[in-house]
């Protein structure tokens, strides 16, 4: 049975390659981030964080928690993303929380991460007959499932 510092790493090195595939559908593929991609984004990035330090500090338990609330978080959203890809004629568009996005610090800093710019209507098309938003619900559902179990688990 792993323990929890290589599953945390795990977790992090999931986050952080998720992260990577995104930048690479987002700049070699041109497929462009829509706001609730970028909330994605952030979730991924914090519950990677999160994880990382968990995994280098000697008191997990709170920093994993922020991981899970992270990964949960994500969750919500991708569940939210889907919904809109199920149901062609709802929409979010450019709207308000675009531009609320557009102007956070990490998105002015790091707009080649955090800029929304696409329509949440696109999914692009399919990676092993799977939608880029299936995707990361399934490896939010992957790295909770993870997280928690860290968080959760009886020490020997």
């Amino acid at each position: 049975m792993p323990n929890n510092r290589t599953i945390l790493l795990a977790v992090a090195f999931a986050c952080f390659t998720v992260l990577g595939m995104a930048l690479y559908y987002q700049h070699v593929k041109d497929m462009l981030p829509c706001p609730l991609c970028v909330f994605q984004r952030y979730a991924f990035f914090f519950a990677g964080i999160f994880a990382l330090v968990a995994a280098l500090v000697g008191k997990q338990k709170p920093w994993i928690a922020l991981a899970l609330v992270s990964a949960l978080g994500g969750l919500g959203t991708v569940a939210k993303h889907l919904y809109i890809l199920a149901n062609p004629g709802f929409s979010c568009g450019i709207d308000p929380l675009e531009t609320f996005l557009n102007k956070i610090p990490s998105a002015e800093y790091l707009p080649w991460l955090f800029r929304a710019d696409g329509l949440c209507e696109s999914a692009g098309d399919p990676v092993l007959f799977l939608t880029i938003p299936t995707w990361s619900a399934i490896w939010f559902v992957i790295i909770s499932a993870g997280l928690a179990y860290s968080l959760f688990r009886r020490r020997a």
